[in-house]
C-alpha cells in the first residue's frame, strides 16, 4: 500500500451544492464564437470537481473558441444533479461521478446514446479509492480490515445520493470479495463497515467537510479529494490500499443544448493537454496522453467496475432502493435509501 501525508483544508471548504457564474472576455472582443457574440453555457456537475472546473473554464475563455462564452455552474451530489437535469434543470454539459447518472439522461432523451463512443469512452477523469486518516494515523488504519475493527468510526456518504459513496463501498466490496468472486464475503464486509459509519452525508464533498471538521477516525474517499485536502492545508494522512477500485468520471453534452457548437467546443477542450493538466493539478488522474510531471501510485491489485460486473448489474443488485443488497443493509441501520 502507498501512504501519503496531507497537509489541511483552508478554513472554508467550498459548499457542496453551489451555483456560480463564470464570465468571459469583453463584449467587443473578436475571434472565436462568431466574432464576438456572447453565449452562456450551463455546466451541471457532481460536487468534487468545482475547483478544477473553475480553473479549466478560465483557461478555456482565453482560447479563440471560448473567448466569448460564459458559464453558469451547478455542483452537488451526483445522483441529485442527474435527477435535477432529468426533471428540467438546464444543462449544456454534464459531468457526474457515475456512468449511470449519464445513462439516466440517455433514457430521458437528454443525452445522445453514443455519448461514450469516443476514444476515452466518455470518461473525463480517473482516480482511485483511498483511506484517509488523522495526521500521524493514531489508530494505525491502513487496510480495509482496519476499517471494520471495533471502535473505529469511518466517514463515507450515503450511496443513494452520492456517486462517491458507491465507488467507496464497491472498492471495499471488491477488495474483500476477490473482485466479486465471493459475494457473501463482500456483503459481510459491507455490513460490518457500514455499522462503523456514524453519519452518511449526501455527497463526497460534505463527507470531507465532516471529517476535516473532526468527526471520525478514517474517511473513504477519492484520491483527488485527499489531494484537495492536502492542497488546502488539512493535516491528515491517506493510504492507497493495495487492492482498490479505479474511479472513472463521465462527461457529456446534452442533445437539447441551445448552443451545441459551443458546448461541443468546450467538451473537446476538456480533453486537451492544457485542461487535463489542470485536472491533474487538482488531483485527478488524466485520461489524455502527454500529461507529465505527476507521480501517481500504482496499486498492485487495482480493479475496475467492469471487473465487478458493470454498472447496470451492480446498480440493480446493490443499489436498487427497494431490492438492492446495500439498501437492505442500510435499512437495518435506519439509513434512508429513497432517491
Amino acid at each position: 500500500m502507498t501512504v501519503r501525508r496531507l497537509g489541511a483544508i483552508a478554513a472554508a471548504v467550498m459548499a457542496t451544492t453551489t451555483l456560480v457564474t463564470a464570465c468571459g472576455g469583453d463584449d467587443n472582443a473578436g475571434g472565436g464564437n462568431g466574432g464576438g457574440s456572447k453565449v452562456q453555457l450551463a455546466l451541471v456537475a457532481y460536487s468534487t470537481p468545482q475547483a478544477a472546473f473553475e480553473d479549466v473554464i478560465k483557461a478555456f475563455q482565453q482560447t479563440p473558441e471560448g473567448r466569448n462564452i460564459t458559464f453558469t455552474q451547478s455542483y452537488g451530489a451526483s445522483g441529485d444533479q442527474s435527477r435535477a437535469v432529468a426533471n428540467g434543470l438546464k444543462a449544456d454539459i454534464v459531468e457526474f461521478s457515475l456512468e449511470t447518472d449519464i445513462t439516466r439522461l440517455v433514457k430521458a432523451g437528454i443525452v445522445a446514446p453514443d455519448w461514450n463512443s469516443g476514444p476515452s469512452k466518455g470518461i473525463l477523469t480517473k482516480s482511485v479509492v483511498v483511506i484517509g486518516t488523522r495526521k500521524g494515523n493514531p489508530k494505525g488504519i491502513k487496510t480495509w480490515d482496519d476499517l471494520v475493527k471495533p471502535g473505529v468510526e469511518v466517514i463515507t456518504p450515503n450511496p443513494f445520493t452520492s456517486g462517491g459513496a458507491r465507488w467507496n463501498l464497491l472498492a471495499g466490496y471488491g477488495a474483500k470479495s476477490n473482485k466479486g468472486a465471493d459475494q457473501a464475503a463482500g456483503l459481510a464486509y459491507l455490513d460490518a463497515l457500514l455499522k462503523n459509519v456514524p453519519v452518511q452525508d449526501d455527497s463526497g464533498r460534505k463527507s470531507l467537510q465532516t471529517f476535516t471538521g473532526g468527526k471520525g477516525d478514517a474517511i473513504i474517499t477519492y484520491e483527488n479529494e485527499a489531494i484537495f485536502a492536502q492542497q488546502n492545508n488539512q493535516e491528515i494522512d491517506y493510504t492507497v490500499p493495495d487492492s482498490t477500485l479505479q474511479i472513472e468520471n463521465p462527461v457529456a453534452v446534452t442533445k437539447n443544448s441551445a448552443h451545441p457548437q459551443e458546448a461541443a467546443a468546450f467538451l473537446t477542450y476538456l480533453y486537451s493537454n492544457e485542461a487535463q493538466t489542470i485536472f491533474a493539478k487538482n488531483g485527478y488522474r488524466p485520461v489524455a496522453d502527454g500529461v507529465t510531471g505527476f507521480d501517481w501510485p500504482a496499486p498492485p491489485q487495482l480493479f475496475t467496475i467492469q471487473d465487478l460486473g458493470g454498472w447496470d448489474k451492480l446498480t440493480a443488485d446493490f443499489f436498487d432502493s427497494t431490492t438492492g443488497k446495500v439498501a437492505e443493509i442500510e435499512r437495518k441501520l435506519g439509513v434512508a435509501t429513497e432517491k
